[in-house]
């Protein structure tokens, strides 16, 4: 057990960061299994308040982190703050009723939501399948979906960590030749993960919760060998999975886990394509129990407008080229 503290600037400043009747302690509490305690600031000629945080060690520095959180979108004026302004801690949680669609409420505020048919049969089958298939092109929001499932199924207690893996594929240039250690190799492979997490839970908590391993992001290879129990599992990128690193992969699934399996079929990096695991994979389990595939098409594309224009003129040109048997049909 360890114990930290903050100060508080005054009165008025605890009675923004506690809320009514002491709500968002109760509540940090709650939901990071530390105990709060709330003093006086000792010392001559010292003012305010210091809040201790006391628990294990990543519990405290959670529940920290959050409360900076609050401290920094306090309001700047010295009118008496309103009951509801008090309410900081619950940022990252939604009311249904106001959100009956929401997966997950980003710091910011802003609600994750499918936003297609598409994606809501996706999100449905995340919710009720064990281990879901979600094939598609770019932008359909195959990997930003589950990675939000992924949080609210953390936050609520569901499963104890999230993992996130990626083949690294080499393009041209061999890992081993690339200056920097092992991080500074794989993490461009890695980044577009990283990105979702920052956008949804801000640096510094991910930070956190990557730093007690609550959070893991790292190359498929490293999955071998391993049991993830009660684990959110996320693999991502697994067009360029071989069949034995795919079945290696399915493999890993333990008790309490879940498992989400993105790729897009159209962007295969492996030398021979034909040998992908995830062009394999639905013929190999679409009659297995328990688990779910979502196809997605370029209607199903939530990113700039051009974005789908550009998908769908390649694959007008694949359709050419191909019709041509290796040249451009003539039209």
């Amino acid at each position: 057990m360890v114990t930290k503290r903050m100060a508080l600037q005054d009165q008025e400043e605890a009675v923004f960061l506690f809320g009514p009747h002491d709500k968002n302690l109760k509540e940090l509490e709650r939901r990071f299994g530390v105990q709060v305690f709330v003093r006086p600031s000792s010392g001559v000629g010292q003012e305010g308040l210091t809040l201790a945080v006391r628990g294990r060690s990543g519990s405290v520095d959670h529940a920290l982190a959050a409360l900076k959180e609050m401290k920094r979108r306090l309001p700047h004026s010295s009118a008496p703050p309103a009951p509801e302004a008090a309410v900081l801690l619950e940022s990252n949680a939604f009311d249904e009723k106001t959100h009956p669609d929401a997966i997950f409420m980003t710091i910011t505020g802003r609600p994750i939501r499918p936003m297609t048919p598409q994606q809501k049969l996706y999100v449905e089958a995340i919710r009720t399948h064990d281990m879901v298939m979600a094939i598609g092109p770019a932008g359909t929001g195959k990997t930003y979906l589950a990675v939000a499932s992924a949080m609210a199924a953390y936050k609520s207690g569901r499963v104890s960590r999230i993992v996130l893996t990626r083949p690294v594929v080499e393009a041209g240039e061999k890992l081993g030749f690339l200056p920097g250690d092992f991080y500074s190799k794989v993490h461009p492979y890695l980044k577009p993960l990283y990105d979702a997490f920052y956008g949804m839970v801000g640096p510094e908590e991910f930070r956190l919760l990557r730093d007690e391993e609550s959070i893991e992001i790292i190359p498929l290879a490293y999955m071998r060998g391993r049991t993830l129990d009660d684990a959110f599992i996320i693999l991502d990128e697994a067009q360029n999975t071989t069949p034995e690193q795919m079945k290696m992969f399915l493999t890993r699934m333990g008790n309490g886990s879940r498992v989400i399996i993105t790729g897009d079929i159209t962007q295969i990096d492996l030398e021979d394509k034909s040998q992908s695991g995830l062009v394999q994979i639905s013929s190999i389990l679409k009659h297995v129990e328990g688990i779910g595939f979502v196809w997605f098409t370029e209607g199903d594309i939530v990113r700039h407008g051009l974005v789908k224009k550009i998908i769908r003129a390649y694959n007008d040109w694949e359709n050419r080229r191909k019709g041509g048997h290796g040249s451009p049909a003539k039209s």
